[in-house]
């Protein structure tokens, strides 16, 4: 089995067609890159308990998005660790290594939600599957590279692109999974009918004498409802999300997939280069920033270019990430509550979807425009134009909580997309970008120690996002509280404001269910939850201009010998 994975099994005999090559490639990434669609799990992991809506035991958003965050460490991680591996034993060792991770990281997670442990959930869909994409995400990169000199902005797109559309296919999968396997619980009847009692924050149901914890939806909860149901009281724990049997399945789907797909990959000869090519001339080539020559894997850390392109990708990286972690939810919070009849759990998911499709075509449309304009050009385009959408998104969503149109959803949707188009050209244009700077040779491992960058943002993205959010909550609950009369504040949860602290930790008390009893004119706060998310963005998307506009070539003395074609420096 090793001599069958070695890169030595792999080398493409005479003749082969370079085009057989991106398809493999872009079934792993199409696979890995379902990740990209979390957010459609948030919903049903928020809910494995209360089903229908969350109840007091449930995991928090805040809690689920982590481990999306811990899966993109390790991305990074293992993508930087592997790079020398890489070029040592080839693309399919490290592509079977990956889907057995990323398959065998469902497998694990869903044990997790079965048990209701989330430490399981962190280590197999966080580690163990996190490693898989690190893996999976760099064996076709510096391979695709290779198989097309003449245009690696476009190899570098084809290699990466099928990771920006894996949730343009995994999202409506798992979507489906999850209605297919899910069970609604026992339903009580409506609030009216149900003699309901409140201990330590928490509802219950008195059935025949015997407490049941409950939870209760209500009008304004109808629209994040997994599966429509009508309103009312339902028993916690009677159910099933459906999200456990989804993992199983997917991960299955997916380890099958990607072994095939890892096999399928071949490597260039030595020396080979398209019939008919002929390398542009060194004086073209620098004008454009773009080396003959080649830095070694440990040395293009000790260049500035190396922390500059890790800025760059970081910090763009950062500003997407969060939003991809709690897009699904973001949708339903901003819109679902001003366009109840345009925006649900429905449209919310194929938002997630069109995320993904427009990520996937950024990705190949940016990298090969960057094959003419100049990638730091690209850059140019991506952090003037993406500083000017997130200002204007809090805008957008303050104009929606006061004038209730469908222009702002149009205006918010054209705006978060052409954002992914430019999120997804960043990951595609980078590896090009250092195969310019640094050369071809060890473009495989370079790349894979700067997507330490991606590790971070995953933690920054995601970490801003829901502490801004839970912190915009946290204020708007307690400016709603004071304009609500306390005998209906008390009939409604069974408890007095005194104990309000308890009933929101409990999730008795939410925006939603304030709003039902707030006075008519009150606006609700639910849209504005990411306004200081937004600002962040963009100030992230500036420090990021200024390092793409400070990049010059390597100097001379990082290069390789040309004589020589080893490891040795060449003097100053």
């Amino acid at each position: 089995m090793a001599n069958v994975l070695a890169k030595e099994h792999i080398v493409a005999e005479p003749g082969f067609n370079r085009w057989r090559v991106p398809p493999a490639s872009i079934a792993i990434h199409l696979c890995i890159g379902s990740v990209y669609a979390w957010s459609i799990y948030n919903p049903a992991l928020i809910r494995v308990q209360g089903v229908v809506t969350s109840a007091a035991g449930d995991w928090t958003l805040k809690e689920v998005v982590w481990i999306f965050t811990v899966a993109i460490v390790c991305l990074g991680l293992s993508a930087a660790f592997a790079g020398r591996w890489l070029e040592r034993v080839g693309p399919r060792m490290v592509g079977v290594v990956a889907a057995c991770c990323w398959g065998g990281g469902y497998l694990i997670g869903s044990a997790g939600i079965y048990t209701h442990q989330l430490w399981l959930l962190y280590l197999g869909y966080g580690v163990v599957g996190g490693c898989g994409l690190g893996l999976g995400y760099v064996s076709p990169v510096s391979t695709l590279i290779r198989w097309f000199p003449d245009r690696r902005g476009m190899a570098a797109g084809m290699a990466i692109m099928g990771f920006g559309g894996g949730a343009m296919i995994g999202a409506p999968l798992k979507g489906f999974f999850i209605r297919m396997f899910y069970r609604a619980p026992d339903y009580l009847g409506p609030v009216s009918d149900v003699n309901l009692v409140t201990q330590a924050g928490k509802r219950f149901a008195d059935l025949s004498g015997k407490l049941s914890e409950v939870v209760i939806v209500g009008p304004n909860d109808l629209a994040g409802m997994l599966v429509p149901g009508p309103e009312g009281v339902y028993v916690v724990g009677t159910g099933s999300t459906g999200v456990a049997q989804t993992f199983i399945t997917l991960g299955i789907i997916y380890l099958v997939v990607m072994l095939i797909a890892a096999f399928a990959y071949r490597v260039p000869a030595p020396g080979w280069q398209p019939a008919g090519w002929t390398p542009p001339h060194p004086d073209e080539s620098s004008k454009r920033m773009i080396t003959h020559r080649d830095v070694d894997i440990d040395q293009a850390l000790k260049t500035r270019q190396f922390y500059q392109l890790w800025i760059v990708l970081c910090f763009n990286v950062t500003a997407g990430i969060g939003v991809l972690g709690v897009a699904k939810t973001m949708m339903v919070e901003i819109f679902g509550g001003a366009l109840p009849g345009i925006v649900d759990g429905v449209f919310a998911g194929t938002y997630v979807v069109m995320i993904s499709v427009f990520n996937m075509i950024g990705r190949f449309f940016w990298a090969s425009m960057s094959d003419f304009i100049g990638r730091r050009n690209t850059y140019w385009i991506f952090f003037g134009v993406g500083i000017l959408l997130y200002c204007s998104i809090p805008f957008c969503a303050q104009r929606v909580s006061v004038d209730p149109s469908v222009v702002w959803l149009i205006y918010f949707y054209a705006a978060s997309m052409l954002i992914f188009t430019m999120y997804g050209g960043g990951f595609a244009t980078i590896p090009a970008y250092l195969a310019d700077v640094f050369g071809t040779k060890y473009v495989g491992g370079i790349h894979g120690r700067l997507l330490t960058a991606w590790s971070t943002a995953g933690v920054l993205g995601p970490l801003a996002i829901t502490s801004l959010r839970e912190s915009s909550i946290s204020s708007a609950i307690t400016n709603l509280v004071t304009k609500i009369d306390p005998n209906v504040f008390a009939a409604k949860f069974g408890a007095g404001m005194d104990q309000l602290d308890m009933l929101v930790a409990q999730k008795s008390v939410t925006i939603a269910k304030l709003m039902e009893i707030a006075p008519s004119e009150t606006v609700d706060p639910t849209s504005s939850l990411y306004n200081t998310t937004m600002y962040l963005m963009a100030a992230l998307l500036f420090v990021a201009l200024i390092s793409n506009a400070l990049m010059r070539p390597v100097a001379n003395k990082h290069y390789m010998s040309d004589d020589t074609g080893a490891k040795k420096l060449k003097s100053a």
